[in-house]
């Protein structure tokens, strides 16, 4: 079949003129024996629904064990709070302003016969698994990938992994028993029936037996951490990235009949029968917190994997989340203080929306029980992963690479962190020091007035002091006009909505 790009309505941009300098420290010596790297990727997880962020009603015990024994970070945020630009930016180390995919650009529909997947990712593009390949690693992206169909220019396999096993796109990762995960482009069929997980109920239909449609037999995150672990059998010998990118806790609300027992009982619970979309469930409490632990037990079940194959010590694990807690689906973010005093969750560039987990562990060469207050974001994760492996070929990225906090080395800076995300209104937001600036419904009124927080003294930014600070915003301004490249397609034009959308 021939490959697809993306909807006719937009151009391909195959480079963006804009400079970028690479920041790597020339204190850092890689090891003669390259690290095995796994970097874990929740979705839609909050910054403080694990117990080593403060969570007192969901059990994270390895995720947990993890932070003491290695490094947590405080300050650590996603490049943009929703999912498919999350990962791009992820994989190619570029900030909202720069990045080829910046928004959910929805492709096909929900059921099989329509699965079409997100903007595809555009050919020859630099990304993390590209990097690691010409370093010498053989690469595995298991989970949800959302940027890109097999059949398209974001096929995986050809953006930098060897091997892909999950959902391709992230409409058919709504239900976690799907008919069938993709596998090296081809369907992997698995024993579920065809569920419509966007189905209601009403009080009268919600019988047991309407709720067991929401289930099926075979779960895919069981799928995705069998995969796991045998691509790091099958690798043992040689250096490995494991891109593990979970779909938990994403709506909708499903997980297997012995993760929702452990919490069963333990929460008021109140049936949830679909009226915010996404699967019903008689215990969305105890099935939200259930999936949280059962991904954290597979977690588990992968860091023992390394012990036995004597790989501990030379693997270094990473875990993040993509963007904050959701609102929808029957999730009950304040229920579980999920986002802790932040304000906003998913969707928002307020704290809530961005500030994520961030926890890393390299026995021997991170120092344990460790906590930083770096401020960092995961665009940087090409800069510190090409430090890591000692890869000096010339790259582009926004990111700096925060390697030398991990092995605790001096650190440099960012003098700014830029978001710029078309959705919910069109947003932008900027950090500089403490100072965080947020722009809203920038789409309706581009000369909208900055929001000003000062997150020393006001994490959840309750009080706008834009007003004493001009020369701030004044900076903000600059920075956005600096930073803003013309997106490929008009609706993720935001800034500068006047100029032909993929022009210069």
């Amino acid at each position: 079949m021939e490959k697809l790009l993306a909807p006719k309505r937009f151009s391909l941009i195959l480079t963006i003129p804009f400079l970028i300098t690479v920041w790597l420290s020339t204190s850092y010596t890689p090891p003669a024996k390259l690290p095995n790297i796994i970097y874990i990727y929740a979705d839609d997880m909050g910054y403080a629904e694990l117990g080593c962020y403060g969570q007192q009603k969901i059990k994270t015990p390895n995720l947990d064990q993890i932070a003491r024994e290695g490094i947590r970070f405080t300050q650590h945020y996603t490049s943009t709070p929703v999912c498919a630009p999350a990962r791009c930016m992820l994989m190619t180390g570029k900030h909202g302003g720069h990045s080829y995919i910046r928004g959910n650009y929805e492709m096909g529909g929900f059921p099989d016969s329509l699965e079409g997947g997100q903007m595809p990712l555009y050919p020859g593009a630099f990304t993390v698994g590209k990097m690691l390949q010409q370093s010498g690693y053989k690469t595995a992206c298991i989970g949800k990938w959302g940027m890109g169909m097999a059949n398209t220019t974001g096929n995986p396999n050809e953006q930098g992994f060897d091997y892909f096993y999950g959902y391709l796109d992230q409409k058919q990762a709504h239900n976690f028993y799907p008919t069938h995960l993709w596998e090296n482009g081809k369907w992997d069929k698995l024993d579920n029936p065809v569920i419509n997980v966007h189905k209601k109920l009403t009080p009268e239909t919600a019988t047991p037996e309407a709720f067991a449609y929401f289930r099926g037999k075979d779960y895919a995150i069981d799928k995705m951490a069998q995969k796991a672990q045998a691509f790091v059998k099958s690798t043992k010998d040689r250096p490995f990235f494991l891109y593990l990118p979970f779909t938990v806790p994403h709506a909708s609300l499903q997980a297997p009949e012995s993760a929702v027992n452990e919490y069963i009982g333990k929460f008021d619970d109140t049936p949830y029968l679909g009226q915010k979309s996404y699967a019903s469930t008689p215990y969305p409490r105890a099935t939200y917190a259930g999936m949280i632990t059962y991904m954290d037990k597979q977690i588990g079940t992968l860091m023992q994997l390394l012990k036995d194959l004597k790989l501990d010590d030379n693997t270094i694990v990473m875990f993040s989340s993509d963007n904050g807690a959701t609102f929808n689906g029957g999730v009950e973010a304040a229920y579980f203080n999920s986002v802790g005093k932040l304000r906003g969750l998913k969707m928002d560039v307020y704290e809530g929306g961005i500030r994520e987990p961030m926890l890393a562990r390299w026995p021997g060469k991170i120092k344990a029980g460790q906590v930083t207050d770096h401020v960092s974001v995961q665009f940087d994760l090409l800069a510190t992963l090409a430090e890591l492996v000692g890869y000096r070929q010339p790259f582009k990225t926004d990111g700096i690479s925060f390697l030398p906090t991990l092995l605790g080395k001096p650190q440099k800076k960012h003098d700014f962190i830029y978001w710029e995300f078309p959705e919910k209104g069109g947003q932008l937001a900027v950090r500089i020091g403490n100072w965080k600036g947020v722009k809203t419904d920038v789409r309706k009124n581009r000369k909208a007035s900055w929001e000003l927080y000062d997150l020393s003294k006001d994490e959840s930014e309750t009080t706008n002091v834009a007003a004493q600070h001009p020369d701030l915003v004044k900076q903000f301004d600059a920075i956005v006009q600096r930073e803003h490249v013309p997106s490929h397609i008009n609706e993720w034009e935001i800034v500068n909505p006047k100029v032909t959308a993929g022009g210069m």
